[in-house]
């Protein structure tokens, strides 16, 4: 296990200083630290899977984190792997199959920056194996895995990052700043309760729908050489290949992602969760409108989707790419007291002003490599990122089946409607499984 290694290399590290101070032995300086350098006792090593556009952002990560050591990259595809490999330097192993990344037991944090359709099985994988995880959005592709994954998480004791940010200090579109602010605006009671959040292009947030669209008439085609499409495919349904279903555009295709809504979705409603105060729970109620019927295969337009709680508390999503939504003038979050628009203006003008007299949230671990090594959950975890994970697969699932959907928040699944349960509740080609 990576976790037993590392606190073997500590030992061998405190008996070489102490032997050293003792005049029993030479050490090096890098081994004992101090400035300049990081001994091997505080060395965290990573691995990244997934190095396209994502993963290879992930690469750069380590290589600006001082304490950072990257021992492994792993894709499917061979002109990814090499790339990654040459911007990984030295010292840093390529493979195509993530499990022999797992197998090898000095790794102690592995990035999940593949397609969603793997996020859960990887991140069960690693933390089945010691290893601490840092995943990309969304968190999963079904509302069941993420259950699946809060349970391995929790069974092997490691720790798990979501990689959106804006909860913690990303800039949140359209206000200049973190979340923040806009949680003390709300917390203190400023614009009343029940509030209304609207997420829309004209208040900030492009959906990117006609970009993540899939094709809904392309023609099959060769298979690269370099490419192995049935690993990449895993727990997928085989399909004929095209280029357009994998790498970058896969993001149109509901059997690995949900379109711009699941590419932004955990960026732009994380810290709405966050600022209603809504990471233990769920929207009871969702409806959307979208075309009908939707594709079976591709992701297409939708125009709106209203998620609301039991408490009253309402978020609006607008694409502003389908149907004859205007949203022009619209405030982002309304209440009975008060609205907020962009730019943190208030209305009426003064609630602006106030914010800075309340007190601050509860302050969040925003360096994970405080979780790693202090063994302490990160700000945006397996919990509340998957209840920010939630809200994606309630909105899609109401696109998809074109009905109001009921939903328990508590067991997680929709009431009395089986058809969105199978969307919740996918399976996986075999041999995959959860």
């Amino acid at each position: 296990m990576a976790r037993r290694k590392r606190a073997l290399t500590r030992r061998q590290v405190l008996r070489s200083s102490f032997a050293a101070a003792a005049g029993l032995a030479v050490v090096p300086r890098y081994v004992l630290g101090g400035r300049g350098y990081t001994p091997p006792s505080e060395t965290i090593h990573h691995a990244v899977i997934g190095v396209g556009s994502m993963g290879r952002g992930h690469i750069g990560y380590v290589k600006r984190d001082s304490i950072g050591r990257l021992l492994a990259v792993c894709d499917v595809d061979a002109v990814h792997l090499e790339r990654a490999a040459k911007m990984a330097g030295a010292g840093c192993k390529g493979y195509r199959d993530f499990r022999e990344v797992l197998d090898r037991g000095d790794i102690d944090v592995v990035h999940v920056a593949t397609p969603p359709h793997w996020h859960a099985l990887i991140a069960i994988a690693a933390a089945d194996a010691g290893v601490d995880v840092w995943c990309e959005k969304p968190m999963t592709r079904t509302i069941a895995e993420g259950q699946h994954v809060i349970d391995a998480v929790r069974r092997n004791g490691v720790v798990f990052r979501l990689n959106t940010w804006f909860r913690l200090h990303g800039n949140l579109y359209g206000f200049g700043s973190t979340a923040r602010p806009v949680k003390k605006l709300v917390a203190g009671g400023l614009l009343g309760w029940p509030l209304t959040v609207r997420v829309s292009p004209y208040t900030g947030f492009d959906w990117k729908v006609r970009m993540w669209s899939g094709k809904t008439n392309a023609s099959p085609e060769a298979i690269p050489k370099n490419f192995d499409y049935d690993f990449w495919l895993g727990p997928a349904p085989r399909k004929p290949y095209f280029r357009h279903r994998t790498h970058a555009s896969f993001r149109g295709y509901w059997d690995y992602d949900g379109g711009g809504l699941t590419d932004m979705g955990q960026h732009y409603l994380d810290p709405v969760q966050y600022i209603l105060d809504k990471d233990d729970t769920s929207p009871v109620d969702v409806e959307a409108y979208a075309p009908w019927p939707p594709h079976p295969d591709a992701c297409g337009g939708w125009g709106q989707v209203t998620l609301a709680y039991a408490d009253g508390c309402r978020i609006i999503l607008e694409s502003g790419e389908w149907g004859k939504q205007d949203t022009r003038g619209k405030p982002y979050i309304e209440g009975p007291k008060g609205k907020l628009y962009k730019g943190f203006k208030t209305d009426p003008p003064e609630l602006a002003a106030k914010v800075k007299s309340l007190p601050d949230p509860e302050p969040m671990i925003s360096d994970f490599n405080v979780s790693v090594r202090k063994r302490r959950k990160f700000g945006l975890n397996e919990v509340n990122g998957n209840r920010s994970n939630l809200l994606l697969h309630l909105a899609n699932a109401a696109i998809r089946t074109g009905r109001k959907l009921k939903f328990d928040p508590l067991k997680q699944r929709f009431i009395d409607d089986e058809g969105a349960n199978r969307l919740a509740d996918q399976p996986m080609r075999a041999p995959w499984h959860l």
